[in-house]
């Protein structure tokens, strides 16, 4: 007798099922190696619950300041798939970590707490990721990253111009992960129309805060309906989402859960690219040429080298040209804060952060 557990697709591509070993075989590439840096933290743990039991990963490492974090992988471990867990204390570890990394997933910082704006964040995370992108150019300057750490804005420049001072630079395989914006999009839309939340698709594009966070509802897939004011106050939902899971953890956390989601969902949906599956799509913050400005968030075709196509704005009515107006001056600081950092000397780095 065989057991199966089968999830939705859009997060677990290949199913977990008790199964002969016969069924890994195939034309298709599924041995990938995924590393998580921050492992040990509110968002890291369930995100790397979630990626031990997709099969497409044989090796997960997980990576954390924590000294807890060679317990966390022996708790992984435990979970009957045949992926292989190891922990690693960073920094001091973390170039062990990366060693072979196909995929580098990045949760890594310091959360947003009550009354704790994006600029905090900046100056508290905005160090982190820099020297965590000097060891990912050292050790897998060829891997995918998928970067978590808040304020995404500004640390993905950074992360780009700390690769470029390497020499190593390949701005289709740097990604900050805004999907939790389009997951929110999609259940919110569909919680207002009574619709299957899986079969709801929501493009969000621009940023990943406040109003730089753009959901394009007129082309929300199945086609929905709404007066002007109830698109105002959807779309402020949306921006906004973030603050209402901190407030309503009343200062235990912001959204690890859902982020963790998010999180797997667009790791899942990279590895389904490397593995040569075509037509992969989701939205991401990169660097890019769609709009005025060097860093953008729009839907993606993914593939073996990361970005196979950017598929750019698209078509925007007039409610939403002017959120994008509104998005690009705010996002301009975000990413001009965020390259000036990468490029002060590393005395005032260290005072920042």
């Amino acid at each position: 007798m065989h057991y199966k557990v089968i999830f939705p697709k859009v997060l677990f591509p290949v199913a977990l099922v008790r199964v002969p070993s016969r069924c890994f075989s195939g034309s298709r590439r599924n041995n990938y190696q995924v590393t998580v840096i921050g492992g040990a933290g509110g968002i890291g743990q369930p995100l790397s619950m979630l990626l031990k039991i997709n099969r497409m990963i044989t090796k997960l490492h997980i990576c954390d300041i924590a000294k807890f974090i060679p317990g966390v992988a022996v708790d992984l471990s435990h979970i009957e798939t045949p992926s292989v867990v190891k922990g690693f204390k960073s920094p001091e570890q973390l170039g062990d970590a990366l060693e072979g990394a196909d995929i580098v997933i990045m949760p890594a910082g310091v959360p947003r707490k009550p009354g704790m704006t994006r600029d905090d964040l900046f100056k508290i995370n905005a160090g982190l990721v820099k020297s965590i992108m000097e060891q990912i150019a050292a050790s897998a300057p060829k891997a995918l990253v998928a970067i978590i750490t808040n304020p995404v804005n500004s640390v993905v420049p950074i992360a780009c111009e700390t690769m470029k001072k390497a020499g190593v630079l390949d701005p289709n395989r740097i990604f900050g992960v805004t999907t939790l914006d389009t997951v929110r999009a999609n259940t919110f839309i569909a919680e207002a129309k009574g619709l299957n939340p899986y079969e709801v698709k929501v493009p969000v594009i621009g940023g990943h805060s406040g109003v730089t966070i753009i959901p394009l509802i007129s082309r929300t897939t199945p086609k929905v309906s709404f007066n002007e004011e109830e698109i105002k106050k959807l779309t402020v939902r949306i921006q906004e989402a973030g603050s209402e899971v901190v407030e309503a953890k009343a200062g235990a956390g912001s959204a690890t859960l859902s982020m963790a989601y998010a999180g797997v969902r667009f790791a899942n949906s990279l590895l389904r690219g490397l593995s040569g599956e075509k037509n992969v799509i989701e939205s991401a913050y990169v660097m890019s040429q769609v709009t005025s400005l060097p860093y953008f968030a729009t839907p993606l075709v993914l593939g073996k080298c990361g970005i196979e196509k950017n598929l750019g704005l698209g078509e925007l009515n007039c409610f939403e040209k002017n959120l994008l107006d509104k998005a690009i001056s705010v996002l301009k600081k975000n990413i001009d804060a965020g390259i000036e950092f990468a490029n002060l000397p590393e005395c005032k780095k260290e005072h920042m952060s």
